[in-house]
């Protein structure tokens, strides 16, 4: 708390430092100030825009860079103190680190490069009118509709060694022998998750481009089909072109939404078999906060009612 109102203070303290000096430059130099004011005054109309970014973004950030160098433990709210490199020296020498550094590379560029291949994938094929579209779109979309706690439950029970549905279907088709332990497999079990991932996360890149498919004039198709283009040609050289700043943005948002989520991996594997499917963020939300699958199932049957 304090340190939130120092914060605050200092912030307070530049804008009308700020303001301060534009006063007297504007009478010292009034025609100078004129001709700055005119430079500067679409900035200062953001400015409060800016200082509430600041404010709501800043000191969290500041805090967690100051908490980094704390011992600092809830259950013990009066021995905070600083311990210097001891946390990240704790945390790198974890036997584990380089493994799970790997499975978040592994699971992040995977994930994302799935969902934006099958999202494009979607969104041209929806883009072109068919009998049935509104409804096709309705289910396609819908698996954006489900939580990540549901749709890690529906993996798990899925891809259960024993009586799941996949090692059935795998089975019935010939392609596996004996049935397979997905989840208790190292590299089987963050595979499982990369596709949960990507199942969860295909709408979200198919509604993006469709919008901004949409939104490409008619006529410049018409002129390339007039010039003999092909259909990959046209897609790069026109279609990507036209929706790449969508396509930029969509990537990377996807890209800090997926490295920052958890509770598919908390919920499918529980980070296992020997922290073969862990990332860095459900390694620290297992390691700070050990919480068992059936913990979790009871506070969403909890929730549910």
């Amino acid at each position: 708390m304090p340190y939130l109102i120092l914060y605050v203070l200092l912030l307070a303290a530049v804008c009308l430092g700020i303001f301060a000096l534009m006063r007297r430059f504007e009478r010292k130099k009034p025609a100078a100030y004129r001709h700055m004011k005119g430079v500067w005054e679409p900035y200062l109309y953001i400015l409060p825009v800016f200082l509430l970014l600041l404010f709501m973004f800043g000191y969290p950030l500041i805090n967690s860079v100051v908490m980094a160098f704390q011992n600092y433990k809830l259950t013990a709210p009066n021995a905070i103190r600083f311990n210097g490199l001891d946390n990240f020296r704790k945390l790198f020498s974890d036997s584990d680190m380089g493994l799970i550094m790997k499975n978040s590379l592994v699971y992040v560029v995977a994930s994302v490069s799935g969902q934006f291949l099958l999202g494009m994938t979607l969104a041209l094929a929806l883009r072109k009118k068919f009998r049935g579209r509104g409804l096709y779109q309705a289910v396609v979309f819908l698996p954006w509709a489900f939580s990540a706690f549901v749709i890690g439950l529906i993996f798990r029970w899925s891809f259960n060694g024993e009586y799941g549905v996949v090692n059935d279907i795998l089975k019935n088709l010939g392609w596996a022998g004996e049935k397979l332990a997905w989840l208790g497999t190292p590299g089987l079990s963050l595979t499982v998750v990369i596709l949960a991932m990507i199942w969860m996360g295909v709408p979200f890149f198919a509604i993006m481009n469709l919008a901004a498919l949409q939104s490409i004039p008619a006529d410049v198709y018409e002129a390339a089909d007039m010039d003999g283009c092909g259909g990959i040609r046209r897609f790069f050289a026109i279609t990507l072109p036209y929706i790449k700043p969508t396509v930029i943005v969509t990537i990377l948002l996807r890209t800090i939404w997926i490295f920052n989520s958890f509770d598919l991996i908390v919920v499918i594997t529980g980070g296992g078999p020997a922290n073969y499917s862990q990332t860095l963020p459900s390694f620290m939300y297992t390691r700070r906060s050990p919480v068992t699958i059936s913990a979790l199932r009871r506070r969403w049957a909890f929730c549910s009612w």
